[in-house]
């Protein structure tokens, strides 16, 4: 599959089916979100896989806006490392970089994905921090649903050249 056809055609998924997700493509979404670039290849992330039952419905509790995970039976937790990159901004953006990784590896994999919004979100970050036992320097950042799409989710224009502006505004 050609990139760019993957970046065109990834949508967000909240509808999926009950079926396990081999350990080979997790290990494999897992490995692409690790090769995202970061601010002088600090690397500053972390990953905590959610596949337990329980773990997904505690997690739901933790983050209202996640209902969809205890259909797709799979999450990733994104989480950065402020002692590895103190800047926060720089933090966020390099985590954010392996989300991308992870929803464009999942479709690549035949599985849909749905990002999650943590960050910013501070009673939901406080919440898993409780929730997983985060060390304090570990900040959730993005949580995202995986699991095999049981709905279609098409694509739409979505190219503007009134959103490009060239040397000015």
């Amino acid at each position: 599959m050609e990139t760019f056809q993957a970046i065109i055609n990834r949508r967000s998924i909240r509808k999926y089916k009950s079926l396990k997700i081999e350990s080979e493509k997790i290990s494999s979404i897992l490995k692409a979100a690790m090769y995202a670039p970061s601010a002088m290849n600090l690397q500053p992330w972390h990953f905590i896989v959610i596949n337990s039952k329980d773990v997904i419905n505690s997690t739901v509790k933790s983050v209202p806006h996640a209902e969809m995970i205890k259909q797709s039976g799979n999450a990733i937790l994104v989480c950065g490392d402020s002692n590895l990159e103190k800047n926060e901004s720089w933090l966020i953006q390099n985590c954010s970089a392996a989300v991308q990784n992870i929803l464009l590896s999942a479709y690549e994999l035949g599985l849909g994905s749905c990002w999650i919004a943590v960050q910013g979100i501070d009673e939901v970050v406080k919440n898993l921090k409780d929730q997983f036992k985060l060390p304090s320097e570990i900040i959730p950042i993005a949580l995202v649903a995986i699991g095999y799409p049981d709905e279609e989710v098409k694509s739409e224009e979505r190219f503007n050249m009134e959103k490009v502006h060239f040397n000015k505004w």
